[in-house]
């Protein structure tokens, strides 16, 4: 596991959250420690994917208050998040399927430095394509750098997008159920990724399979029914009677 500091990254002051006359969130209160990595777990339905889109922009809080490194980022747009030095990546695989595996990520650091720039000096472009190179290294794909993004195996095509949000090179890294869909290998394989990059950066990962990230994780929170159950560290929540109750018959993928 990364070596947490005390120092928060990111905070939030009893944000809330409604949908016309649902509330999905009530009142969360947590800090996020910079260097480690933190999983938001819970049942389906407890609000996790609404808490996860306030921490990255995706959302606007309706009450409560946002803080990125000490600064009240609350109601941003969300490519100010990812100028901030926020980046993440979704439940849903979102890469260029024809393009290759090397041209997804150099196509994705090339927009943080050049947009609208057709004068892209030889040099610079052979950058970008270094840039990619390493950025495949990091999540194990360079083998499979002239492969259609289309082609690669669903666990494959996650590394490929976290490979993309890393180019614009992240304080913080947000991951939304990083192994949904994926099979035991697959799973482990991008468990044993995110402990890497966590010793790298801060990671905030979404995640139901709470053994899963029992092992990974540095700390947890725990929400219900859109509230902050519980917090701490795994072997806190693993004592945590509370957590035991909710979890009581939920089956673990």
């Amino acid at each position: 596991m990364s070596a947490a500091s005390s120092e928060a990254i990111l905070r939030t002051f009893k944000v809330g959250k409604r949908f016309g006359g649902f509330t999905a969130l009530k009142d969360i209160s947590a800090e996020f420690r910079r260097g480690a990595i933190t999983s938001i777990i819970g049942p389906n339905g407890a609000g996790k994917s609404t808490y996860f889109n306030l921490l990255s922009g995706a959302f606007a809080p309706s009450s409560g208050r946002v803080e990125f490194e000490g600064k009240d980022v609350t109601g941003l747009a969300q490519h100010q998040f990812a100028h901030m030095g926020v980046a993440k990546s979704f439940q849903i695989t979102n890469v260029f399927p024809q393009l290759s595996t090397h041209e997804n990520v150099r196509v994705a650091a090339q927009a943080l430095t050049s947009r609208f720039d057709i004068w892209r000096p030889r040099a610079a472009m052979t950058e970008l394509a270094d840039k990619a190179d390493h950025l495949l290294e990091r999540v194990g794909l360079a083998d499979r750098r002239t492969r259609p993004a289309g082609s690669l195996a669903h666990g494959e095509q996650r590394a490929l997008e976290i490979g993309m949000a890393l180019a614009s090179e992240p304080r913080l890294l947000l991951l939304d159920e990083p192994t949904a869909g994926m099979s035991p290998e697959e799973t482990r394989t991008m468990m044993d990724l995110i402990v890497r990059l966590g010793q790298e950066r801060t990671v905030i990962l979404v995640e139901h399979k709470m053994k899963l990230v029992m092992g990974i994780s540095d700390r947890l929170l725990v929400l219900h029914h859109g509230e902050l159950l519980a917090e701490g560290s795994p072997d806190d929540i693993r004592r945590n009677e509370t957590v035991k109750r909710v979890y009581l018959g939920q089956r673990e993928h």
